[in-house]
């Protein structure tokens, strides 16, 4: 059965790019859409530098008609300045906004934005009811468990979010205080899911790494769909693998060498024209590894990747890499 936000189809079992801050730009959407990805979020956006008008704030409202259906994600304490940034977010026409109540990171979470918020669940819910009540757009919220331990409160967090009016939960596997250290706790997400009060689509996050995880987790844990984060970091085609796997139970032939440096080398144009050519060399560098992983023999390639500063000079590498693999030099 076919999953919908609202009158958003997403197929029967949708995999989700999940926001992550210098990763879901418009290049690496672009990517990860071509290979698969049934929804995306844009990195998350700060309230109060959207509404201060700030420049990398108000950039990552860039949306493009190819990556519909798209949902845009904000964050922030204030319920007032979440709410001027719905309207500000609303009029750029995406197709969903996105609350973000799970971001661990301390300069986010210790002001009370993002997983800080857990700490105060009369204010996410008022909040969340302030979004929904201020757009006509659907709204969905992504989350974790809890703050920590002792208030994994998710369920009955998932039960008041339906009911102020959000349309679908990703819920990440882990408290606030585990950052991304241990392993998720899908029984959680799975007790959200099978919730006879439940009626919005539940997508799990969380550890995702492989096709055959995303199989497993798919049949034990009932979800609606899965969102993917770090695994998809330079390696964009996790989707149409998982894709093809959930299908017909077998592995699609990896990505070559050619098909790895073709993607980096978009991916890193792409940048280069979206951001710049410094912040793209510069945060490429985080995708390389990813791009190249499992390639024997590879360690001074990599090296020259991550710690140049000049573009020409990575496009060299890149193409040298080609060249090396078509002499069977570097072999997968």
């Amino acid at each position: 059965m076919s999953v919908k936000i609202r009158n958003i189809d997403l197929g029967d079992f949708p995999l989700l790019l999940a926001p992550m801050e210098d990763v879901s730009d418009p290049p690496f959407r672009a990517l990860c859409k071509e290979n698969g990805a049934d929804l995306m979020y844009t990195e998350f956006i700060s309230s109060e530098g959207l509404i201060r008008d700030a420049a990398k704030s108000v950039q990552k409202l860039d949306i493009y008609e190819y990556e519909r259906p798209i949902g845009i994600q904000i964050f922030g304490s204030d319920i007032e300045s979440m709410r001027k940034t719905t309207e500000i977010v609303e009029r750029t026409n995406p197709d969903i906004i996105d609350i973000n109540y799970g971001c661990p990171v301390k300069k986010v979470a210790c002001k009370g934005a993002g997983a800080g918020i857990l700490q105060d669940i009369p204010k996410m819910v008022e909040m969340t009811k302030e979004i929904v009540n201020t757009t006509k757009l659907p709204v969905t919220v992504k989350t974790r468990l809890g703050w920590d331990e002792n208030t994994k409160y998710i369920t009955e967090v998932a039960e008041r979010l339906q009911d102020v009016g959000i349309e679908a939960l990703s819920v990440h596997g882990r408290t606030r205080k585990q950052m991304y250290k241990g392993e998720a706790d899908w029984d959680l997400i799975a007790e959200i899911k099978n919730n006879p009060r439940i009626r919005i689509p539940i997508f799990g996050n969380g550890d995702i790494d492989s096709p055959e995880k995303a199989v497993a987790y798919k049949a034990k844990y009932n979800v609606d769909g899965i969102m993917i984060g770090r695994a998809s970091i330079g390696y964009p085609w996790i989707f149409n693998e998982i894709k093809h796997f959930v299908k017909t139970g077998e592995h699609l032939p990896p990505p070559s060498i050619a098909d790895r440096v073709h993607i980096a080398k978009r991916h890193l144009e792409m940048s280069v024209e979206w951001k710049g050519e410094i912040l793209a060399v510069n945060e490429m560098k985080r995708h390389y590894s990813n791009y190249f992983k499992g390639i024997p023999h590879f360690k001074d390639y990599r090296i020259k990747l991550v710690t140049s500063f000049d573009l020409n000079e990575v496009r060299d590498t890149l193409d040298e890499i080609v060249w090396n693999a078509e002499k069977g030099l570097i072999t997968l």
